[in-house]
């Protein structure tokens, strides 16, 4: 895999079936590196923000 994912291989990756639980993650504050009309997720990018936001449920 890639430093730099695409958002279909970031959502599949996170184990969602759409873009819209990517976009989610991305409005919750996910970086998004943009070079012209590319857009890409960083892995290291992905992985800490996940860590950042794990919560515990009861």
């Amino acid at each position: 895999m890639n430093e730099y994912m695409t958002y279909k291989e970031a959502y599949q990756l996170l184990g969602f079936k759409s873009y819209k639980g990517l976009n989610q993650l991305i409005n919750e504050g996910l970086p998004v590196i943009v070079v012209g009309k590319s857009k890409r997720i960083s892995k290291k990018d992905l992985d800490e923000f996940m860590a950042k936001n794990r919560k515990v449920v009861k």
